[in-house]
């Protein structure tokens, strides 16, 4: 885009998009701007963006953005290598004040411009996701072809999605009023009156380790669509592909005509803390959150004249009742409890199987027959550890090596955990998943199946029934939250105990899963991600609540 290019002319080029999302989002069908096939990108992408990747490391990352006192970084790739970049460190007492100056124009721009250039903002990192999917790669942990698909496309899906909901929530009053009210045989009262979105102040998004694009783009560009400066704070050891983003959204804002400190980019010292001395300023009047629970309820608390929206920390839970594909359900759970080494907020951890056994197209199943079996399909997905390397990609920090290693003392190991080897990393920690047999009847283990395991740690949990299972199923959710719950059954009635939970309890629910769609994964434009009604997040990614209270309406009335 050329410095030249006005509004009028990004309109043109990004209402279609903007309409389509709108359509998306009411009807709930699939679709996406954004292909999630690499090949789709063009014969050299790959390459391209490999020795953009790599061109980046070992030097300064220039943003250009005011209050820069220092320079810091730390990033170490979970597949090994140093990334050795280093990031402006801000001056928050000269930063906050520029973002706060450069609203005015932004929130005078309207909904629709401001829509369309977030939408350039997408479409230029689109164009990059082979660079931006190396830089997932090598912060997360992910495997690459998740690290692509996951944090280009269907992160920018998400992205879009934000848009588009925030613009359907701002044009939903109009810009323009008259009013008239009779009198009888006065003349009427008649009003002008005109309505203007007004957005909160700064942005705060506090990004995460494990998906730093997928969970950070709905709150920034659902912030910077209603009108708010965003400043990202990225998690310490991923601030690459949010630092890349902030440097694409500066470069097209100035480019339409927009202040380009509307984002910016704020990384911190190690063991400084900046995320809670940002939360807590004045001119921050709107935080995103993704990570522990502790830290989020801490937002929550403290944060007082912000907005917060957080996902936090939940106890996800499968219900197995009966099945007519036993060998479907098998594989669908292994692939589940292995994707990303079970390092994603919606992973299964408790399965919860009467300890009587369950009844299959393959005839009745024992509790010890299934748990056996899902390890046996467990191990038959990841035995060839070129599979293997794709589907569990690194582990992201110690702690969950620690909890895999801690996972034996918990209970009998169904299936234990075994290394991988990388040959092209071989400085990446690679783990199977771990199956652990827990009993829902003795209170020991019931302190450790109610406890969040984060990483590839699952709990076979022997109920006494379906029903028992369902009330386990409710509590949990209650008292810990869950961002997923999945069932499976082939009872009508056991469907119903357990989707009237979900209901009462505000859960999101999967049954019956047995194909290529999984628990743990959702769509833009079609599935909520979280429900935002249960201690596992305030928040939904992405509904109309999401992006509504980020701005205000403000009413000017005059005589007609």
């Amino acid at each position: 885009m050329a410095a030249e290019m006005t509004a009028a002319q990004l309109i043109e080029k990004h209402r279609p998009t903007l309409d389509q999302a709108l359509e998306a989002i009411r009807t709930r069908a699939y679709w996406s701007p954004h292909p999630e096939h690499p090949k789709a990108y063009g014969e050299t992408a790959a390459p391209d963006g490999l020795a953009a990747f790599e061109a980046l490391r070992g030097k300064r990352f220039e943003l250009d953005q005011p209050g820069t006192d220092d320079w810091t970084g730390e990033e170490v790739s979970p597949y090994g290598p140093e990334l050795g970049i280093s990031y402006p460190h801000p001056d928050v007492d000269e930063l906050l004040p520029a973002m706060r100056a450069a609203l005015p124009v932004w929130r005078d721009a309207g909904p629709e411009a401001r829509a369309v250039v977030c939408l350039e903002i997408l479409a230029r990192i689109s164009a990059r996701t082979h660079e931006f999917a190396q830089a997932v790669m090598h912060t997360s942990g992910q495997a690459f072809m998740m690290a692509f698909q996951a944090g280009g496309p269907h992160a920018q899906d998400r992205g879009t999605e934000a848009v588009a909901y925030a613009y359907a929530e701002q044009v939903r009053t109009p810009e323009q009023a008259p009013w008239s009210k009779p009198q009888g045989k006065r003349d009427p009262l008649e009003l002008s009156k005109s309505f203007t979105t007004v957005p909160r102040g700064v942005a705060l998004v506090i990004g995460c380790n494990t998906f730093p694009t997928w969970n950070g783009y709905p709150g920034l560009f659902a912030s910077l669509a209603t009108g708010n400066p965003v400043l990202v704070k990225p998690h310490p050891r991923a601030v690459l592909p949010l630092a890349m983003t902030v440097k694409v959204a500066r470069e097209v804002l100035a480019e339409a005509g927009f202040p380009a400190d509307l984002v910016c980019l704020a990384v911190d010292k190690p063991g400084e803390g900046l995320a809670k001395t940002l939360a807590v300023r004045p001119e921050v009047r709107v935080i995103d959150y993704t990570g522990s629970t502790a830290f989020g309820d801490w937002l929550e608390t403290h944060a007082r004249q912000a907005q917060v929206f957080t996902e936090k920390a939940g106890v996800n839970t499968v219900v197995i009742d009966s099945t007519d594909d036993y060998k479907g359900m098998l594989s669908n759970l292994a692939f589940s409890l292995s994707l990303y080494s079970g390092q994603m907020c919606t992973t299964p951890q408790n399965l919860l199987i009467p300890r009587d056994g369950i009844g299959t197209d393959a005839g009745p199943k024992s509790y010890d027959e299934v748990v056996s079996d899902l390890a046996g399909a467990v191990s038959g997905l990841l035995g060839d550890d070129a599979r293997a390397n794709a589907l569990l990609g690194a582990i992201v920090n110690p702690q969950v090596k620690e909890r895999i290693d801690a996972a034996a003392g918990l209970g009998e190991v169904a299936l234990a955990s075994r290394e991988v080897a990388n040959p092209e990393f071989p400085g990446a920690t690679v783990r199977t998943p771990v199956i652990v047999k827990l009993d829902g009847a003795k209170p020991d283990d019931e302190a450790v199946y109610l406890s969040e395991c984060f990483g590839p740690v699952s709990f076979a949990v022997a109920v006494d029934s379906a029903a028992d299972a369902v009330d386990l199923l409710r509590r949990t959710v209650r008292d810990q939250g869950a961002m997923t719950v999945g069932a499976y059954t082939t009872s009508p009635d056991v469907e119903k105990l357990v989707e009237e939970a979900c209901l009462e309890e505000c859960a999101q629910l999967s049954l019956n899963l047995t194909g290529g769609v999984y628990v743990n994964q959702t769509a833009a434009f079609s599935d909520f991600h979280g429900s935002g009604g249960n201690p596992a997040a305030n928040a939904v990614l992405c509904d109309g609540a999401f992006v509504a209270n980020r701005f205000r309406t403000v009413e000017v009335r005059r005589p007609a």
